[in-house]
């Protein structure tokens, strides 16, 4: 498998729907600002709107962060605008849905499953700069919580303004950090 943390984005461009139009989003356009790629394997299913919705409703907070929201599936972005049609959970979404129908963004994640053509539920968290500092990939069928994202967003946030501090487990911002130290080893 191939190391993910560090890497830079790959190039790519994209149509996505978002607030009511059809936009184009490219590597340059996701650039300059922390992101996250938030894919998902397909509209007008099960778990995803759940995840989507859950988005939404701590959209405020990464935004307030810094930080843009970008999900992602194989579907269109004709679709996009259909489910956003259908959907009161899709419609309140303000984040761009980009548009992978050639699978070309989540094979470049190594989250493609090509025989059918959709995405591993991939959450990919960049810098500013285009480097992928955070990951997790889900099967199919297991949910995420934006809480838990919001607060790995705010440690690897952290950690980049403050290089010689770590942030343990489960921390939040406010509580105590650790700078790595040989007096720290075996006592922890």
């Amino acid at each position: 498998m191939e190391k993910l943390i560090g890497k830079k984005l790959d190039d790519f461009k994209v149509q996505a729907y978002h607030d009511g139009e059809f936009i184009e989003v490219t590597k340059e356009s996701v650039l300059g600002k922390w992101g996250i790629f938030f894919f998902y394997p397909a509209d007008f299913t099960f778990v995803c709107p759940t995840e989507l919705g859950d988005m939404a409703d701590r959209y405020e907070e990464f935004q307030a962060m810094g930080v843009e929201v970008y999900a992602v599936s194989t579907d269109s972005h004709f679709v996009h605008k259909a489910w956003a049609d259908t959907s009161e959970t899709i419609r309140k979404l303000k984040f761009p849905m980009l548009a992978d129908p050639t699978g070309a963004l989540a094979r470049s994640f190594g989250i493609l499953v090509e025989e059918d053509h959709q995405a591993l539920r991939g959450t990919f968290v960049f810098n500013p700069e285009g480097e992928i500092k955070l990951y997790e990939v889900h099967d199919m069928g297991i949910g995420r919580n934006a809480e838990e994202l919001l607060r790995k967003v705010q440690a690897a946030q952290f950690v980049a303004e403050h290089g010689d501090q770590v942030c343990p487990a489960k921390w939040k911002p406010g509580a105590e950090t650790l700078a790595p130290s040989l007096d720290l080893i075996g006592k922890i």
